[in-house]
C-alpha cells in the first residue's frame, strides 16, 4: 500500500522538478506590439554635399509570427501598419514618406526554468517606400525613393505573464539605405540605419 501511494507522490514531484516547455518544435508563436523607429542622426548629403539629410523617428502597431524549428530555434516574420518619416534638408522641412519594413530573422531562445527568456535573432530586410511628399525647399518637385534590402539584428526578452503568454521588451538595428530622386535625377544616398524599440503581448498555441 505504501508503494501505491508514494508512486504516484514520487511521479508528480517529478514533473514539478522539471520545467516544462511552453513552446516546442512545430508550434507558433505571435505578438501585437507597438515599436518606434528611430533612425540614426544624420542620415546622409545630397546634391553632392550641398544638403544635408535628417530623417525624423515614428512608431506604429506592429505584429510579428514566429514558427519553432526546434525547441529553441524560430523563424520569425515582421510586419507593420505603414510608418511615416519626415524628412528634413539642411534643417528646414522638405517632405515626407510612409514605408513598410517587413522582416524575417532567424532567432535563438535561451530557455531555461526563468519566467525571463533572452533571445537573439539575426535576418533580412526589405524596406518599400511610398507616398513620398515635398514641401519647403522641395515644393513642387517629385520625391522618389529607391527601395532597400539590408540584414537586421533583434535582441530582447520575453518574460512569462500567464499560460503561454509574455511580455516581449525587444530592440532591432535594421540597414536602411535608399536611393533618392528628385523629379527623376539621382542625387544621393540616404542612410537611414534605425534602431527599433518596443512592447508586444506574445501568445502560443
Amino acid at each position: 500500500m505504501r508503494k501505491l501511494i508514494l508512486a504516484p507522490l514520487a511521479l508528480a514531484a517529478l514533473a514539478l522538478a522539471t520545467p516544462a516547455l511552453a513552446v516546442e518544435k512545430g508550434d507558433w508563436t505571435f505578438s501585437v506590439g507597438a515599436h518606434v523607429v528611430a533612425p540614426k542622426s544624420g542620415n546622409g548629403s545630397l546634391a553632392g554635399g550641398a544638403l544635408d539629410a535628417d530623417v525624423g523617428d515614428d512608431w506604429r502597431p506592429t505584429i510579428t509570427a514566429e514558427y519553432f524549428l526546434t525547441d529553441r530555434l524560430g523563424l520569425e516574420i515582421l510586419a507593420a501598419l505603414p510608418f511615416e518619416h519626415d524628412i528634413r534638408l539642411n534643417g528646414a522641412n522638405a517632405g515626407s514618406t510612409k514605408h513598410l519594413p517587413p522582416t524575417v530573422s532567424l532567432q535563438y531562445h535561451f530557455r531555461n526554468d526563468s519566467k525571463v527568456t533572452p533571445f537573439l535573432g539575426a535576418g533580412v530586410n526589405y524596406t518599400v517606400f511610398f507616398e513620398e511628399e515635398t514641401r519647403g525647399p522641395l515644393a513642387g518637385t517629385e520625391l522618389s525613393l529607391d527601395s532597400s534590402w539590408g540584414l537586421a539584428g533583434h535582441a530582447g526578452v520575453d518574460i512569462e505573464v500567464g499560460s503561454n503568454k509574455w511580455l516581449r521588451i525587444d530592440a532591432r538595428y535594421i540597414d536602411i539605405d535608399t536611393d533618392v530622386k528628385v523629379d527623376g535625377a539621382a542625387v544621393g544616398t540616404v542612410n537611414i540605419d534605425p534602431m527599433v524599440y518596443g512592447a508586444a503581448f506574445v501568445w502560443s498555441f
